[in-house]
This record gives C-alpha cells, sequence and structure tokens, in this order.
C-alpha cells in the first residue's frame, strides 16, 4: 500500500513528465485507490504549492490537473524565450570559414594565402563565435596554430558531421568568385565577437 507521501510525490512527477491535463480518475485506477481519494490528493498538492509561492502550481482543468507556470512570471519567462537576435556572417567570414571547413586543419598563413588578404580579425570573430578553435599546430617554421571547425559549426549549419559538407574540388576558385551557396543564407546567433569584420 503505497503512503499518501509517496502518491503525491508520484503525482508530481506524472504531472512533470505527462504535460498535458492528468485525469483524476486514470491517476485513481493506476494507484488502484479510489476516485475521490486521489482528488483529495491532488486538491493538496495544489494547495501546498499555492501556499509556498512556487514558481510552478498546479491547475486544475475539470476532474483532471496539470503543472503551469505563475501567471506572475509570465514577463520573466517571455524575456527568456524571446527569440535571440540573429546576423548573417559577412562575405569575408564565409570564405575564411569554407576554407577552415574544407582544408582543416589549416593554419592562417594558409588561409591568408588562399585569399590573398590577412583575415586575422575575422579569425578572431570565428573562433569567439565558437564555429572555429585551435586543433593543435603545425610542425612548419613557428609551428603557427592550425584551426578546424567546432560542433557548434556543425549545429548551425544544420550537419551532423564533416561528410555531409558538399563536395568541392576546388577551393581556392570557389572563393573570391562567389558566396558558398550552401552558406549564403545561414544566420548565426549574435553573441559580443568585439569590432572587426564578421
Amino acid at each position: 500500500m503505497n503512503s499518501k507521501k509517496t502518491i503525491k510525490s508520484a503525482l508530481e512527477s506524472m504531472m512533470f513528465i505527462w504535460g498535458e491535463p492528468l485525469e483524476v480518475k486514470t491517476c485513481a485506477d493506476l494507484f488502484n485507490i479510489s476516485k475521490e481519494d486521489m482528488m483529495e490528493y491532488f486538491l493538496e498538492l495544489k494547495d501546498e504549492y499555492e501556499q509556498e509561492g512556487r514558481g510552478i502550481v498546479v491547475r486544475q482543468v475539470g476532474k483532471s490537473f496539470q503543472f503551469v507556470t505563475r501567471p506572475e512570471n509570465a514577463e520573466f519567462i517571455e524575456r527568456l524565450c524571446t527569440p535571440v537576435k540573429v546576423k548573417k556572417l559577412s562575405q569575408s567570414a564565409l570564405e575564411v570559414l569554407a576554407i577552415i571547413a574544407y582544408k582543416q586543419p589549416v593554419t592562417k598563413g594558409e588561409i591568408d594565402a588562399i585569399r590573398g588578404i590577412k583575415c586575422d580579425r575575422v579569425i578572431d570573430g570565428l573562433v569567439k563565435k565558437d564555429l572555429i578553435c585551435a586543433k593543435g599546430r603545425s610542425e612548419g617554421i613557428g609551428r603557427p596554430i592550425l584551426y578546424g571547425t567546432t560542433d557548434t559549426f556543425l549545429k548551425n549549419f544544420g550537419f551532423t558531421s564533416l561528410k555531409e559538407l558538399p563536395e568541392i574540388e576546388d577551393i581556392e576558385g570557389v572563393i573570391n568568385v562567389e558566396e558558398p551557396k550552401d552558406m549564403e543564407q545561414i544566420s548565426i546567433e549574435e553573441v559580443d565577437y568585439g569590432e572587426g569584420e564578421i
């Protein structure tokens, strides 16, 4: 025989998981107790949450109950759930990102050589956006940093793995001609990446 405390604890878990209003009869059958007793347990829970001023309250819908958020907290929930601003990556950022994606691990010098222009600021911006990261150091002179893409890059561009990247035989030929078709419309969550081009 389950104690009242055990049943009320289970009801909390069930309401949390179920999402929709949970019927008294369904719960009474699960615990093999009367509907009257189950209704009493639900009402006790409802009162307890109300008295404690919790952020979650128990709402009664006919002969069903469910967890809902306290109305007074609506403003904060809206702030949390408001979509973040998005910012498209610049042409330069897309070019650098494409080079790194297809030639990784790659050094900044190799990227500069392909683009024909220095790209320190763009690389810094991509690192701050967590789209690329250091993958170690080259064995070349000065042991420059090797860059590669991150899981955030995969997530934001809709790839499961790098194997899903569209095939491009000549990345140098694509760069400086046009924006990669698969990347031109991608929007990335805006973060504070400082001044500079990205």
